[in-house]
């Protein structure tokens, strides 16, 4: 619980997709830097206050400046990842200010150099490989500018070794950071395999049964939520028996593909299709009324009947019976407008197949079940 709640005080309820680590990473670490930047610099602040440890005039005030902007930058980051770049930038800035003051007005700390170097590694892993070797160039012609004109300048031997060094590490986090974004790639493209895989029938390409669900749950609480209408399409293939026993199940495989793709690229974009039986279908449809799902359904029926499908030398006609269940009021389950659009479709079938039934035309007792 208290880890809990310190970590929303550090970064705050800002969240990031599966396919965002990396980004989320590099937020986090922003943060963190910002936070701790401000709070050593502080108690270095604090010191001077308390005459714990001198510091001279001007690098004091600029301590406090680059303790104030520190924070600032920290809390205006938290909820707000889309200005990662710009931050991360206006943080650098601040810090290379800092540096350099430390540099010029604190001649007594010998590892005042280190500072510089403690840099490299978070701006490799922030703002990528091109602004790391800037920034390694710009540290040391800073270097090398200010040493001619400090009270007590670094000896010739302690710039080669400053500047060598500096080189060592961009070489490093340069090697580090590629390697770092070329693995999070692979691992984020396998990621998006597996799921394609387990998400998606093999066949057809539409979602299998178990994703169309999950998906159509949760766009019904978003209905549930946002107060609109949704409806659900159950589509059955008529006599997709014969076409297997006449000419195969290649050629059923053949045609199942085929429909598939008609109606993919008939539904809307928003749209959600998934193939939950053998030869039969589901469309969900978000924010859609009674008129906008009749007609639809109609559009898709017709784009079925004239699929046409190649099977061997022969253009195989293929026809579909489509129930239609809407929810324009209180908002149903899943399974209960699942179950309405069955019925409707098996009515569909029943009154002579390639049509359009609609539940709530459907009288109180629907006529038995014809067979598919």
């Amino acid at each position: 619980m208290v880890l809990e709640m310190f970590n929303h005080w550090v970064f705050g309820n800002t969240s990031f997709a599966k396919h965002e680590e990396y980004d989320e990473f590099r937020y986090k670490l922003l943060l963190v830097l910002t936070l701790s930047g401000a709070v050593c610099t502080a108690l270095f602040v604090l010191g001077e206050y308390f005459r714990l440890n001198r510091i001279e005039t001007l690098h004091f005030y600029s301590m406090q400046v680059f303790t104030v902007g520190a924070m600032v930058l920290w809390w205006v980051l938290r909820g707000h990842k889309q200005w990662f770049v710009p931050l991360a930038w206006a943080y650098e800035i601040l810090c290379l200010l800092e540096y350099t003051s430390s540099l010029w007005f604190v001649p007594g700390d010998e590892l005042r150099l280190m500072w510089f170097f403690v840099n490299v590694p978070g701006v490799f892993l922030m703002l990528g490989n091109r602004v790391g070797w800037s920034v390694v160039a710009l540290t040391i012609g800073i270097l090398l500018v200010s040493n001619a004109f400090m009270p007590s300048p670094y000896s010739q031997n302690a710039m080669v070794t400053a500047t060598l060094s500096l080189l060592y590490l961009g070489m490093f986090f340069h090697a580090f950071g590629a390697r770092s974004v070329s693995f999070f790639q692979r691992m984020r493209d396998y990621n998006q395999q597996l799921e394609a895989l387990a998400s998606h029938d093999t066949l057809t390409g539409v979602l299998n049964t178990r994703a169309y669900y999950q998906e159509c749950e949760r766009l019904v609480a978003m209905a549930r939520r946002n107060v609109q209408p949704f409806a659900v399409l159950f589509v059955d293939l008529d006599h997709f028996k014969k076409v297997n026993d006449t000419h195969g199940h290649a050629a059923g495989d053949a045609v199942l593909r085929s429909m598939a793709k008609c109606m993919g690229s008939t539904i809307r974009r928003t749209d959600v299709l998934g193939r939950i039986g053998g030869e039969e279908f589901s469309v969900f449809l978000p924010n859609t009324s009674r008129v906008g799902a009749v007609r639809l359904a109609e559009s898709l029926r017709t784009t079925l009947e004239h699929c046409m499908p190649d099977i061997g030398n022969q253009r195989l006609k293929v026809t579909a019976s489509i129930g239609v269940a809407v929810c324009d009021g209180q908002v149903q389950e899943m399974a209960v407008i699942q179950q309405r659009a069955d019925e409707a479709m098996y009515v569909a079938k029943a009154l002579g197949r390639n049509r359009v039934s609609v539940f709530e035309d459907l009288p109180e007792a629907p006529e038995a079940r014809a067979a598919p």
